[in-house]
């Protein structure tokens, strides 16, 4: 297979700990090629096709050296169609370019090509939102940006969440303590006056014993998830912030909450799945570019990666 990954730069990744890497590494040991583009290497040409610039590369065995890939062909106009598989693994923000991206390969799609995950489920299941689809699994939860029903929510349970809808790695994400004498400025910051709408949740005490990343790969539901536990004083369990991550087997409620979840989107194109688990509650669905393969496979010696390309192949055959 020739497998595009659309990615963000290069050079950006920790290539030691990233998911994507993770996959490449494992398609090209079992013999297939690799091809990286960034998103607006992505276009529709005049002749109405989908095509990309790409380039195809190699992974060194030590992926700490900053020279861990080396290119190895240019790709000039491509169609995506022409490639076996293409994986659509950019990173968060989901902004207006993120948006049309997912048009754009939606349209590829109709000319042949093959997308991981799907990009028009990937545009409608915002990793914030999608939970609201299983209202039996969640917290209760707000959505709003008015502060007066914020405030209401606040006051109903007492210790409160507040999480911007299209922020990742923790970034944003408030708590909000009973008598907190920050309330109103929490508040304002976080929905710009009113005018930005937000996520507010019951606060989960469950979150010292980790916030639970469980992955749903290809069929599978992996049996392990990366407890991510938060630093001393801090209610983010998020890696990116801080937190510190702990290999466990999952729970019969962690199984139970990825089936229900499985059994409704994997029809849906969505093969590589990240639930977020606080305690007993679904509180994040990621499906643009879910992580956390290496960590847990280094744990658990269970190939993550592996287990996808295999998929993959299957798939794409």
């Amino acid at each position: 297979m020739h497998v595009l990954f659309i990615i963000d730069p290069i050079n950006s990744l920790k290539a030691y700990k990233d998911t994507s890497v993770s996959i490449m590494r494992a398609l090209i040991d079992r013999g297939h090629r690799v091809s990286i583009a960034m998103q607006n290497d992505v276009f529709i040409d005049s002749d109405n096709i989908v095509k990309s610039n790409a380039n195809s590369i190699c992974i060194d065995d030590d992926l700490s050296k900053s020279t861990w890939h080396s290119i190895t062909d240019v790709f000039y106009r491509f169609p995506l169609s022409n490639f076996d598989a293409v994986l659509m693994r950019k990173d968060p923000p989901f902004d207006l370019e993120y948006l049309y991206t997912t048009h754009l390969l939606e349209i590829s799609e109709r000319q042949g090509a093959k997308i991981f995950n799907s990009p028009g489920s990937i545009r409608n299941h915002p990793e914030k939102l999608s939970i609201m689809e299983f209202p039996e699994i969640i917290s209760p939860t707000l959505v709003t940006s008015n502060i007066g029903f914020l405030k209401n929510f606040y006051v109903q349970y007492k210790d409160i969440i507040i999480k911007p809808l299209d922020g990742m790695g923790g970034v944003g994400v408030f708590r909000i303590k009973e008598d907190d004498s920050n309330l109103n400025v929490i508040l304002e910051v976080s929905t710009h006056n009113g005018m930005t709408t937000v996520m507010a949740q019951k606060y989960i005490p469950d979150i010292v014993d980790g916030d639970k990343r469980i992955l749903i790969v290809g069929n599978r539901i992996i049996p392990f998830c990366l407890a991510r536990l938060p630093l001393m004083g801090d209610h983010r369990g998020n890696l990116a912030v801080g937190g510190i991550g702990k290999v466990q087997k999952l729970s019969d409620s962690d199984i139970n909450i990825a089936n229900i979840v499985y059994n409704r989107l994997h029809g849906r194109g969505l093969y590589i799945i990240g639930l977020d688990i606080i305690g007993r509650y679904l509180t994040e669905i990621n499906v643009t570019s879910p992580t956390c393969f290496v960590e847990i496979s280094e744990q658990a010696g269970f190939n993550i990666a592996n287990i996808f390309v295999e998929f993959l192949e299957k798939k794409v055959n």
